[in-house]
């Protein structure tokens, strides 16, 4: 017979400035994972809008602002763009590779080198690689590193060009954390490559979903998630369908040219913000 799944105990974060939208302030309602029912209450919370970052389930609970929307491909009927195929056939060469959960100082190269170019304000920006380290290894679930690698000629590994953090639920793939070179010539797309790759991935291994984590419209940095149909998004009537002709006009918007570079945008920290921390007991 098996112990009965405690009800977690959740907690609340002060007020922070948002990561995501000027002016605003954020707060999170979050949870301890751990113990042997970790992936079955980590799998849970994700249907209705947590998220992990280590041994903590988070999601928003921000007062007066509701930005924040979890959404989630719908691996089995995704059709690509014409864009996503070029994408693929540009970056289809490349040596990907599920490893555990381990941290690499080849990996933590790669991040620093992407958060400088890419989120040199946001909270992630001060990592060590202790840091780094506690974010992959501190898992409490089934997560795996998928590595993409440039291919060689000798059978040696090639040179990583990016890798994703990523847990794997019994409803779908959902990917906590992803970097790539953003300097690569000749490797245009590789963030976006490394979505198309996990929806691939969930849609052979049949499962329904890749949750690709919070959709905030207003945020520039956040929009390329509405690229990627079917998109669902999670409502309080529960998960919906994003209605295809708002979703052109999504798509349009956010790959409509920007006066201002990505890394420049005020007030945008980050495409994840600071990590939750568990209060020490």
């Amino acid at each position: 017979m098996t112990a009965p799944i405690r009800f977690p105990r959740f907690f609340v974060t002060s007020p922070a400035p948002c990561p995501y939208l000027p002016d605003r302030q954020e707060r999170k309602v979050f949870t301890e994972l751990k113990g042997a029912h970790s992936d079955q209450l980590n799998e849970a919370l994700g249907r209705i809008g947590f998220r992990r970052s280590q041994t903590v389930a988070y999601r928003p609970s921000c007062l007066d602002c509701q930005a924040c929307v979890s959404v989630r491909v719908v691996a089995c009927e995704f059709k690509p763009s014409s864009t996503q195929k070029r994408e693929i056939r540009r970056n289809s060469d490349l040596v990907v590779t599920e490893c555990r959960p381990w941290a690499t100082d080849e990996q933590f190269e790669l991040l620093a080198k992407y958060l400088s170019v890419r989120h040199p304000d946001g909270g992630m920006s001060a990592m060590d690689e202790l840091d780094y380290a506690d974010m992959i290894e501190h898992t409490p679930v089934t997560s795996t590193v998928i590595e993409y690698r440039e291919p060689t000629t000798n059978g040696e590994p090639g040179k990583l060009v990016g890798a994703c953090l990523t847990d794997r639920q019994g409803d779908g793939l959902s990917m906590i954390y992803s970097f790539y070179d953003p300097d690569h010539e000749g490797r245009a797309g590789l963030g976006n490559y490394i979505i198309l790759d996990h929806i691939q991935r969930a849609a052979q291994d049949r499962l329904p979903y890749v949750y690709l984590g919070y959709w905030v419209e207003g945020s520039p940095r956040m929009q390329y998630k509405v690229r990627y149909r079917p998109l669902e998004r999670l409502t309080r009537d529960g998960w919906q369908r994003m209605d295809r002709e708002e979703q052109s006009k999504l798509i349009a918007k956010a790959t409509a040219p920007r006066g201002e570079k990505a890394g420049t945008l005020g007030g945008a920290r980050g495409k994840d913000g600071q990590p939750v921390k568990f209060p020490a007991s």
